[in-house]
């Protein structure tokens, strides 16, 4: 894929986001209502599980019970964020990489989850066909998304207010790079990606300030994620959970691979000087403990 065929990419770079958005936005009931939701479908743990999105590593600890962690963004200040949060050790991996050539080795994972990064997803199918792709037969992946099949969106379109209808498929984007999505269509996007769809969850369905202010947080948790229940029934909360499963057979990589140049998929050797190399001559850099896969080394 060239670089004038790319898709758009949602850039972070040198973002406050955790900071102005999680930590200081108001956002308790939102986290702890995601952190139940993948608490019921999250595996209990596995060997390498891939989290595409990481960001500064929000939910990085609530993957705890798996012996490594690969925490994929496409902003190296966002991972250094997480570095700071995590540290580094062994248990972490951390890899700027754009979502739509990942530097994977195909089959690697036995987990994935992406929450809040669909949404960012200018060709949603494209992205999903790179994490199965990165992802071992049988591999859970969680996904998070963005529903434009939501209440509020719903009451503001029979009342006019709003030019867009809920009810189709297609994608809105309501402002550049930030999309709100059906449910029927990204269930669409994971079979065509090769997924099995299995659970679904609704969540944050109490995303409303007034509400979030007269009840104890806590109590908001505990009310959403029996609603999330009704989940199979039907999705009409702001934020929608998916539990799908890598179907089928994913081609396997050399036994020992865990890179592949995004540039042209073919399997990256470590050099002792942090520069990873393939055999075509592409050159990727390890800096400060991230591997950058966003432009090749000089």
């Amino acid at each position: 894929m060239s670089a004038e065929t790319r898709p758009p990419v949602c850039d972070y770079e040198g973002s406050d986001y955790q900071e102005r958005f999680w930590e200081q936005g108001g956002r308790a009931y939102e986290d702890g209502a995601e952190a139940a939701a993948l608490r019921r479908l999250l595996p209990k743990g596995g060997r390498l599980l891939l989290e595409v999105g990481a960001g500064a590593g929000r939910n990085t600890r609530r993957y705890e019970g798996f012996e490594r962690i690969v925490l994929m963004d496409y902003s190296a200040t966002q991972l250094q964020q997480a570095q700071a949060r995590l540290g580094r050790g062994e248990k972490y991996i951390y890899v700027a990489a754009d979502v739509y050539r990942l530097p994977f080795a195909s089959g690697l994972f036995d987990a994935a989850t992406m929450i809040r990064v669909l949404h960012h997803m200018a060709e949603p199918e494209k992205a999903l066909a790179e994490v199965r792709a990165a992802l071992a037969p049988g591999a859970v992946f969680i996904l998070e998304f963005a529903n434009k099949l939501n209440l509020k969106a719903i009451l503001r379109y029979l009342l006019r207010r709003q030019t867009w209808s809920p009810f189709s498929e297609e994608p809105v984007e309501f402002m550049a790079l930030n999309f709100d999505f059906h449910p029927r269509a990204v269930r669409r996007y994971l079979g065509a990606a090769g997924f099995a769809v299995g659970r679904i969850l609704t969540v944050s369905h109490f995303r409303i300030g007034l509400v979030k202010r007269l009840l104890p947080t806590r109590l908001l948790v505990w009310l959403d994620s029996l609603a999330s229940l009704t989940g199979p029934l039907w999705q009409f909360s702001p934020s929608v959970f998916v539990r799908a499963t890598a179907a089928g057979d994913t081609p396997q990589a050399a036994a020992g691979s865990f890179f592949k140049c995004p540039e042209c998929g073919q399997a990256l050797l470590e050099e002792k000087s942090g520069v990873l190399i393939c055999s075509n001559g592409h050159r990727w850099a390890l800096r400060d403990g991230i591997y950058n896969f966003k432009e090749m080394a000089g």
